[in-house]
């Protein structure tokens, strides 16, 4: 499992998870769409645009491995903001590539691409 170093680790000052320390022995857990309501609370949409600015700042729009990101984290994000990058993609795999669709998350998530952000 790649780790990717310079990534944070979490949200700061919360307990939002951005990446895991180890890989599963069992393998990794499957990314899913997980739908977002407009209910959801101020910290997890919060987290989610801490998230993407990390995802930005350190792969910009290119293709990434997934690697030790967190597969929570990254489902609420999968099938818009953050796409599969290779066709077949498989889910459950740490050396899955995953790209980050810059137009979807900066029309999502536009706080995330601000000079101010933090």
């Amino acid at each position: 499992m790649l780790k990717h170093r310079g990534f944070p680790g979490r949200l700061p000052g919360s307990d939002f998870q951005f990446t895991i320390r180890r890989a599963n022995p069992k393998g990794a857990t499957p990314i899913t769409r997980r739908e977002r309501f407009r209910d959801r609370r101020p910290a997890d949409r919060r987290a989610d645009t801490a998230f993407v600015r990390a995802l930005w700042e350190q792969f910009g729009d290119q293709p990434f491995e997934r690697g030790n990101l967190d597969a929570g984290r990254l489902s609420w994000l999968f099938g818009r903001e953050v796409l599969p990058a290779e066709d077949p993609f498989d889910p459950a795999s740490y050396e899955a590539l995953l790209i980050l669709d810059v137009r979807a998350a900066q029309a999502a998530f536009p706080d995330a691409f601000d000079e101010d952000f933090g």
